[in-house]
């Protein structure tokens, strides 16, 4: 169908990769199901194009593009290929239920990429761009070319490339700062020179793929739309191979905040920034770090007294702008043991989190009122995370934690007891560790055997006091593949157990797919 863009140079087009470039960060892989909610968070923020995947990396991926296809309506869906035969036809294929699709294709400019990579001629390259772009044009108008490392390319190969492929049909040029190389004035010179000196470049739109490698992704992607680009590709959170991408939440409240110095703006509702940041962070097992840009925990706090003193007087004084803009509330989960099912849905509706079906609600409401028999004040992040928890374990847990009893105490080796549910069957173990945490571990593993590495062990407290709920991140590693498991609880040793259980469940359901170096632009 045709979906080409309409540009208004007013408007600064926002691109999402978490799903694909997102995914890329070891251990950050997701199932189809948690790929369409998060796709379903990004149209509610009104993103305007959502990268959905790549198609030909797994059958898995080529279905997660399609559900996220299947069901988006309001944003476009966008799949990546190189610029071979195969790639595009799978992006096609997958991007078929699409109401506004788009196919991503590249191939490699830098001298160092052609050689070492490619091992082809700068001629050989231009001609398979061309092709893919044609090729791509068959299946949808909305076509995206990258030359893949354009921050160490040369000028006057990328000029020729980039016309070419507008020529053939590219309604969108991507410029990558693949290794994240570049500094913010000689990328936007780079973006500034590209528009000049191609002929063709009013007939297509600029955009811009920062990575972090130097802490400049954000930096350097501002600067390109100083300098006439109108689509940056970002990430939740900044989530991406290596150090990662821009973080979208910074890109769009940079350009948004400071409009004296930005002529675009985005159409984003930043409401849904901070709601879509606990998604992302909750279903990857990133946590969010406390002094990250708009999305951390101390985003807007202030414990200096002249600070404080100053908000209380005028909130302009050490605010640059409000929370309540990028979602953060005050609002805290007021229910507690005695309260019902509806004033429970009610709340999550008030939060925008949807729960796929009646056994969803069902379960989660179950483990609200265990929570609350532990807990004498649920707040919103004890429920976003009861629900992360739900969502997974309802289709997913082939084992199962039962119950656990572990036994610490001064001059004795500590030890753990548990009965797991393995496959319906139910097994006991017991095994002794340097804690009780480890010792929980090793007793799972006494009857898992899954021969996986621990590749980090992470707590944090998901809010404040003796009585919060501890957030327990768990990443594993298995024969190359990398998976993350959460787990909360008041008991924190029950927690671990939990997100140890919740990796290998994942690994269980992980779809082998090429390496995501194979994708990254």
């Amino acid at each position: 169908m045709s979906n080409e863009f309409q540009h208004n140079s007013d408007q600064l087009i926002i691109f999402d990769t978490t799903l694909r470039d997102g995914e890329q960060s070891p251990g950050a892989s997701m199932t189809k199901d948690e790929k369409v909610r998060i796709a379903k968070a990004l149209e509610k923020m009104r993103v305007d194009v959502i990268e959905a995947g790549f198609p030909i990396a797994s059958p898995g991926d080529f279905e997660s593009v399609k559900a996220v296809a299947s069901v988006i309506k309001d944003s476009t869906v966008c799949g990546l290929a190189r610029a071979l035969e195969k790639d595009i036809s799978r992006a096609g294929e997958a991007l078929k239920p699409a109401a506004s699709s788009r196919i991503h294709t590249f191939i490699a400019t830098s001298p160092i990429h052609m050689k070492m990579k490619l091992r082809m001629q700068p001629d050989d390259v231009l001609a398979q761009a061309v092709d893919a772009v044609k090729m791509a044009r068959g299946f949808t108008d909305n076509v995206e070319f990258s030359p893949e490392d354009a921050g160490r390319s040369e000028l006057d190969f990328l000029c020729r490339i980039i016309e070419a492929v507008i020529d053939a049909g590219a309604t969108t040029i991507n410029i990558p700062d693949t290794v994240g190389y570049n500094i913010p004035h000689q990328f936007g010179e780079l973006i500034r020179q590209l528009i000049e000196r191609i002929p063709n470049s009013d007939r297509a739109v600029f955009s811009v793929h920062c990575h972090n490698d130097l802490g400049l992704a954000v930096g350097n992607s501002l600067a390109a739309v100083l300098n006439g680009a109108r689509q940056v590709e970002c990430t939740i959170n900044g989530l991406g191979e290596r150090a990662g991408n821009a973080a979208l939440e910074e890109v769009v409240m940079a350009v948004r905040t400071r409009q004296d110095v930005f002529s675009c703006d985005t159409r984003l509702d930043t409401t849904q920034i901070v709601p879509c940041s606990k998604l992302v962070s909750g279903i990857t097992g990133f946590p969010v770090q406390p002094n990250k840009a708009i999305v951390g925990a101390n985003a807007f706090a202030h414990e200096s007294g002249i600070h404080q003193d100053g908000i209380l007087k005028s909130r302009e004084t050490y605010e640059i702008m409000r929370a309540q803009d990028v979602g953060w509330s005050d609002n805290r989960m007021v229910l507690g043991k005695h309260s019902g099912r509806n004033a429970f849905r009610s709340r999550l509706q008030e939060l925008n989190i949807e729960l796929s079906s009646e056994q969803e609600l069902n379960e989660a409401f179950s483990r609200f009122k265990d929570l609350a028999d532990k807990k004498h004040e649920i707040f919103d992040e004890d429920l976003r995370a009861l629900v992360a928890d739900t969502s997974w374990a309802i289709e997913n847990e082939h084992f199962k934690l039962i119950s656990l009893k572990v036994c610490s105490e001064t001059g004795e080796t500590p030890n753990a007891q548990l009965v797991l549910e393995i496959g319906g069957e139910e097994v006991s173990a017991s095994a002794t560790g340097g804690g009780p945490v480890d010792a929980s571990f090793r007793a799972i593993e006494s009857v898992v055997n899954s021969d996986t590495q621990l590749q980090l062990y992470s707590v944090n407290n998901i809010t404040s006091g003796t009585d919060a709920q501890g957030e327990v991140t768990v990443r594993l590693e298995k024969g190359g593949r990398i998976v993350s498991g959460q787990g909360a609880d008041t008991d924190i040793v029950i927690a671990s157990a939990n997100a140890y259980i919740n990796a290998l469940n994942k690994l269980e359901k992980t779809v082998d797919r090429e390496h995501p170096q194979l994708g990254d632009v």
